[in-house]
């Protein structure tokens, strides 16, 4: 099973060598931390904790718009080659089991997430030192928003890899991921961030409090993290295995 699964990540890879997935990964974090930079600029007098009120802006937008549509996006184009010239027949033909197929988009997908996390942390920390903070008074929650970030944005792959396994338009899936995450948005108000998917990332993120979770908030997060990838991901490999695609 490793060694079928180390296959298929390979196949993954290679998809991505020469596509311009980089790009867009590069881009909306630099988006999200130029506004957030700005915002803060223009409104110091009224933000007064530093590091603390840089977050507060430079998150807002990634955490609560940019990341879900990056996501979105990334799954969309992992699914994308499947959808053309018959790929899916060939595949599903393939002596590859289909749990393999989704769990190496979905670990290749947290790579790149991972790696979208560390960029976004360190111009977060450029952004911070431009504008005269030091790095000696970096918010000590800032590695629990990243990590409780990354966990719930492979969450989230695993709900928009089922999606965009099923649906051949790429547009279709990142509208759905949007949609999601201003639902997301008024479960946070109503203080229920930690049971929807799309909330999870703003509160483990601490995008709207800039505070960090609560040892008991922290494992919550982590279970319901657990729970919700879990779920998605077997509903996404049973489909895969009993309903016929649409090649």
């Amino acid at each position: 099973m490793m060694k079928l699964l180390g296959a298929c990540l390979s196949a993954e890879w290679m998809k991505l060598r020469h596509s311009y997935l980089w790009l867009v990964l590069l881009t909306l974090p630099l988006v999200s931390v130029l506004i957030g930079c700005a915002n803060f600029y223009m409104n110091q007098a009224a933000l007064q904790k530093e590091w603390y009120s840089l977050w507060s802006q430079v998150s807002l937008f990634y955490a609560q718009f940019f990341l879900p549509m990056l996501i979105a996006i990334c799954c969309a184009y992992l699914c994308r080659l499947e959808h053309v010239n018959q790929n899916w027949n060939m595949l599903m033909s393939a002596p590859v089991p289909v749990a393999g197929l989704f769990f190496a988009k979905l670990i290749v997908a947290g790579v790149l997430l991972g790696l979208v996390q560390f960029i976004f942390a360190i111009l977060y920390v450029i952004g911070g030192l431009g504008v005269g903070f030091t790095v000696s008074e970096l918010p000590e929650e800032l590695p629990g928003w990243l990590l409780h970030g990354w966990m719930a944005s492979v969450t989230l792959s695993s709900l928009q890899l089922a999606l965009s396994l099923r649906i051949r338009s790429f547009a279709a899936p990142v509208g759905i991921g949007l949609c999601a995450a201003f639902v997301g948005l008024g479960f946070y108000v109503a203080k229920a961030g930690l049971l929807y998917p799309h909330s999870l990332l703003t509160v483990g993120m601490g995008a709207l409090s800039q505070e960090g979770l609560s040892a008991q908030g922290q494992w919550t997060s982590v279970v319901m993290n657990g729970l919700y990838t879990a779920l998605f991901s077997a509903v996404a490999v049973r489909r895969l295995r009993t309903a016929d695609v649409v090649a």
